[in-house]
């Protein structure tokens, strides 16, 4: 069963990520949304048998990475001591995604 994805839908998942949406930004989500959609349904109709898929967009490694260099390291101790509420060497922060 395919989902449907109305102004209410994306007013829902707003309220579920603690911000709101006005009636104007649902229905232009849902109208982005529609428009994506019928560009994804384009990708699809695209023949792709006997292609293969692609790891990286480039045929070739790059190689021209530079090495990390380690500089101004402070200790666990140092990190953590502003923080007012920690837990086994992390800090902890209140939940705000459901």
């Amino acid at each position: 069963m395919e989902e449907k994805h109305d102004a209410a839908y994306f007013k829902g998942l707003a309220h579920q990520l603690m911000f709101d949406l006005s009636d104007q930004e649902a229905d232009d989500i849902v109208k982005e949304f529609d428009t994506l959609n019928r560009q994804l349904e384009l990708l699809d109709a695209v023949n792709t048998d006997g292609v293969e898929p692609m790891v990286y967009p480039f045929e070739e490694e790059t190689s021209f990475l530079r090495d990390d260099q380690v500089s101004n390291v402070i200790t666990q101790e140092e990190a953590l001591s502003n923080v007012d509420k920690k837990l086994e060497g992390h800090f902890v922060l209140p939940r705000v995604v459901k």
